[in-house]
């Protein structure tokens, strides 16, 4: 079984995620350069239509076929610009671990905004530390131009999250695709590695923060340097801690260029999502629910100028 960072931590995912999201495929082309942005001269395939519901979507991104799955609220229509929110999974999985894990879907339809869930090739992402060689933030921001042109998803309100690989790629992503992201929610992931060691790799435009990292992660130690260091580099002022209930430590910290960092330590917390819809890497018991949690900052954050 491959294992993230080189441990003995599975992520094994239960055999129910194959059923989830049943779309219907579709085919797209991008040749990996500015040939992507060309209007298409044939009607799009039908996956590829902006409607409500699951549509799973294809391109090829440098020689190879990416996937990703758009969910997209009832009564969507592209009269309105939603908010957008790119979900990633962690290592091995695919965009519907993502999907069972955070529950966005269910709460996208509830809120009206858009879900993007891409697929990492060979069932990871080239984030930080881990996990494959990819050019992941090219395929991203491909994915995201598609979704803000043809799906008409705000630029405004762009937002990242995942947890484990997918967490270390929304900080990769927020550092290396400036005046993208109003903000990001890592959840069990962290700003680690060789690039996150070097005081110049951090973002450019402001992206504000929330993550949540559980005591008990073997990495915890990794995940709290990183986000300590993120703030330093940004000049933030932390508020002093907060304890909401559980033992759990919440601190705020407003930046030097208007962004906001918030940090939920939960002590009794292993590599989790914190009260997630579903999936072994869900914790019903951590005491806060995440994907609420970063719903009400992203809806408080807009994408600042730089």
């Amino acid at each position: 079984m491959p294992t993230r960072r080189g441990t003995s931590m599975r992520y094994s995912l239960p055999l129910a995620l194959a059923a989830l999201l049943l779309p219907v495929a579709a085919c797209g082309s991008d040749d990996g350069n500015e040939a992507a942005d060309r209007k298409p001269t044939k009607k799009p395939p039908a996956a590829e239509t902006p409607r409500p519901g699951d549509h799973k979507v294809t391109l090829t991104w440098k020689g190879k076929k990416r996937v990703y799955t758009v969910h997209a609220p009832p009564g969507y229509t592209r009269a309105e610009k939603l908010p957008l929110v790119i979900a990633m999974h962690p290592y091995p999985a695919t965009g519907a671990a993502a999907a069972t894990i955070s529950g966005l879907s269910a709460k996208a339809d509830k809120e009206n905004f858009l879900v993007a869930y891409p697929d990492g090739l060979n069932q990871g992402f080239n984030a930080l530390i881990c996990c494959g060689t990819e050019d992941d933030v090219g395929f991203i921001r491909t994915m995201t131009k598609k979704l803000t042109g043809p799906w008409n998803a705000d630029p405004d309100r762009v937002y990242a999250t995942g947890i484990s690989n997918g967490g270390d790629m929304s900080y990769k992503l927020a550092v290396e695709l400036p005046d993208t992201f109003a903000a990001i929610a890592p959840v069990s992931g962290g700003y680690l590695g060789p690039d996150s060691a070097m005081d110049s790799y951090m973002p450019k435009t402001p992206v504000s923060v929330i993550t949540f990292i559980g005591g008990l992660d073997q990495h915890y130690t990794g995940m709290d340097e990183g986000i300590t260091a993120w703030q330093k580099r940004l000049s933030c002022d932390a508020s002093r801690p907060e304890k909401p209930k559980n033992k759990i430590k919440k601190t705020t910290a407003k930046c030097r260029d208007g962004s906001d960092v918030i940090v939920y330590r939960l002590p009794d917390m292993g590599h989790s999502w914190p009260d997630g819809a579903g999936g072994s890497m869900s914790d019903p018991a951590a005491g806060i629910n995440a994907t609420d949690l970063m719903w009400k900052f992203f809806k408080s954050h807009t994408k600042k100028a730089s």
